[in-house]
C-alpha cells in the first residue's frame, strides 16, 4: 500500500479516489498508515468477508503459516483472528457507474502492480468514454 502514495496525487488529479482494503485489524492498520504516511482511505477486512466476496481469499496452510512466523510475520496478530485467510493482492479501477474498468490480480503476493503501470491504466480508463 505504501507504493500507492508515490502516485496518489496524480491519481487524485485524474479525478479518482483511492480506497484500500487491508486484512489487518484496525489497530494494525493505523500502524501501517502512520509508518507509510498514507493519506488515502484504508478499510479493515480482518474477517476477510470482502476478500472472500471478491473471490480473492486463500487459506494459508500450516507449513506456510509456520514459515511466516519464522520470518516474523504473524497473520493471527495482524488480523486478530485465527482463520489463516489472506487476500490475493488486487487493484481495481471502477468508474462512476460502478463498472470495473481495469483490474490487476496476481496470486503471487510478492508481485504487486507497478505504480507507473497503475497510473497509466488510470489515465487510459479516464480517457475512454463510459
Amino acid at each position: 500500500m505504501g507504493q500507492l502514495s508515490k502516485i496518489e496525487d496524480e491519481i487524485v488529479e485524474l479525478g479518482y479516489r483511492i480506497l484500500a482494503i487491508s486484512a489487518d485489524r484496525p489497530e494494525k492498520m493505523r500502524e501501517s498508515i502512520e509508518k507509510h504516511d498514507l493519506k488515502y482511505t484504508v478499510l479493515s477486512d480482518s474477517t476477510t468477508r470482502a476478500a472472500q466476496a471478491f473471490g480473492l481469499a486463500f487459506r494459508v496452510n500450516d507449513p506456510t503459516h509456520q514459515k511466516l512466523l519464522e520470518y516474523g510475520i504473524d497473520i493471527e496478530d495482524a488480523s486478530g483472528l485465527d482463520h489463516h485467510i489472506l487476500p490475493v493482492p488486487a487493484v481495481f479501477i471502477v468508474d462512476t457507474a460502478g463498472i470495473i474498468r481495469f483490474d490487476y490480480v496476481n496470486p503471487d503476493y510478492k508481485v504487486r502492480i507497478d505504480p507507473d503501470e497503475l497510473l497509466e491504466a488510470a489515465r487510459e480508463v479516464r480517457s475512454e468514454p463510459e
